[in-house]
C-alpha cells in the first residue's frame, strides 16, 4: 500500500493548499490596480556590468594618472563609492570637466584597487599594501576601506610594528587603530620595551603608555627602567620631558632598596629638581605605609592588586601590588 492510501480522501481534499511566496522580481498589485514591477535581480547584472566595461576600458569618461599609471574608469562610479571624488566632480574645480585627472603622491596600486573596489565590493589586504590602501582611504575618504585596514592591521599587530603603526594611525588622525595599538602595547609591554622602535617614540606617546593602568607588567620597576631606557637615547628631550616622563613611573610602586640602591643614584633624576621631589615623595609614601604592610604581612594579609587599583595616599601610586613583594 502506497503511503498516500493511508490518508482518508476527505482529508487529501481538504488539506489547505500552501501559499507560493512571490518572487522578488514579480509584479505586485497596488490598491488603484496598477503594479510595481521590481526586478532585485537586475541590480547585480548593473553592477556586473558596470565592473565589465571597467575592465575593457569602455564607455570610460575619465582616466586618473598616478605616475605613470593611467586608470580609465567612470565619473558616475567614482562619485557614488569615493566622496572625495563625488565632491570634485559636483564642484566648479577644473579637474570637473577634465577626461585626465593627476593624482599625485599616492601609492599607484593603492589608487588602483581603491577604483576597483568602487566596482567589486571587494578588496584583498596584505601586510605589503595595507597601509598605502589606509593613507589613500583616508585621504580620499573611503571609510568602509579605511576601517577594514584598521581591523586588518589589529590582526597582525606584533610587538615589533605597535608601535610603528601607532605613529602612523596618529599621522592620520585615526584614533580608532591609535587606541587598538596602544591596547596592544599595555599587553605585551615587556616585549615592546625590547624592541628597536622603542626609543623612537615620542615623548607624547611614551607618556601615555607609561601612565596607562593597563600596563602588563610584573612589577613597577619594569616601568621605571623602560623609562630610564628612553630618556637615555633621547637626551635632546631632557630638557623638557624629563620630570613629566618620570611622573609617569609610580615610583611609591618600586622597593626601597631600589628606590635608595637605583633610582637615588641615577645622574638624570639626581640633577633634576622635580625628579628629586617625586622620589622624596615615594620615600614618604614608604615611611608611611611601612607600619600598615609590616601589619598586614605578620597577619598572613596578602597586599595584591593590578596597577588600575588606587592608592589615595599619593597622586602616583595606583596599586599596592608591588608591596607586598618586599
Amino acid at each position: 500500500m502506497a503511503p498516500g492510501d493511508m490518508v482518508p480522501e476527505h482529508a487529501r481534499q481538504n488539506k489547505p493548499k500552501e501559499k507560493r511566496q512571490p518572487r522578488p522580481s514579480e509584479s505586485e498589485a497596488e490598491g488603484d490596480g496598477s503594479y510595481v514591477f521590481e526586478a532585485l535581480e537586475a541590480w547585480k547584472e548593473f553592477h556586473n556590468s558596470l565592473r565589465q566595461f571597467y575592465e575593457a576600458g569602455e564607455l570610460c569618461d575619465v582616466t586618473l594618472k598616478v605616475g605613470s599609471r593611467l586608470i580609465p574608469c567612470h565619473k558616475l562610479v567614482l562619485a557614488c563609492v569615493i566622496p572625495y571624488f563625488k565632491a570634485m566632480f559636483l564642484s566648479e574645480m577644473s579637474e570637473a570637466k577634465q577626461e585626465l585627472i593627476e593624482i599625485r603622491d599616492f601609492d599607484g596600486d593603492a589608487i588602483q584597487d581603491l577604483v576597483s573596489f568602487a566596482y567589486s565590493s571587494r578588496l584583498k589586504l596584505t601586510v605589503d599594501n595595507v597601509q598605502p590602501l589606509l593613507y589613500a582611504a583616508c585621504i580620499l575618504q573611503v571609510e568602509l576601506v579605511a576601517r577594514a585596514c584598521c581591523e586588518y592591521m589589529k590582526a597582525h599587530f606584533h610587538p615589533s610594528n605597535c608601535l610603528a603603526v601607532r605613529t602612523f594611525a596618529e599621522s592620520h588622525n585615526r584614533v580608532d587603530l591609535m587606541d587598538m595599538a596602544d591596547r596592544y602595547a599595555c599587553e605585551h609591554f615587556r616585549e615592546v620595551v625590547e624592541c628597536e622602535d622603542f626609543p623612537c617614540v615620542s615623548p607624547q606617546h611614551l607618556c601615555t603608555l607609561l601612565s596607562s593602568s593597563d600596563l602588563n607588567i610584573l612589577s613597577e620597576t619594569q616601568v621605571y627602567n623602560a623609562a630610564v631606557k628612553w630618556l637615555k637615547a633621547n637626551p635632546q628631550h631632557h630638557e623638557v620631558w624629563l620630570d613629566q616622563i618620570m611622573s609617569k613611573v609610580r615610583l611609591p610602586l618600586l622597593p626601597v632598596d631600589f628606590l635608595t640602591g637605583t633610582v637615588a643614584k641615577e645622574m638624570m633624576i639626581k640633577g633634576n629638581l622635580n625628579c628629586r621631589d617625586l622620589l622624596d615623595e615615594a620615600r614618604n609614601y614608604h615611611l608611611h605605609l611601612s607600619n600598615k604592610v609590616c601589619c598586614f604581612a605578620w597577619a598572613g594579609v596578602a597586599v595584591l592588586g593590578t596597577r588600575s587599583a588606587a592608592l589615595s595616599a599619593t597622586p602616583s601610586a595606583r596599586t599596592a601590588g608591588s608591596l607586598a613583594q618586599r
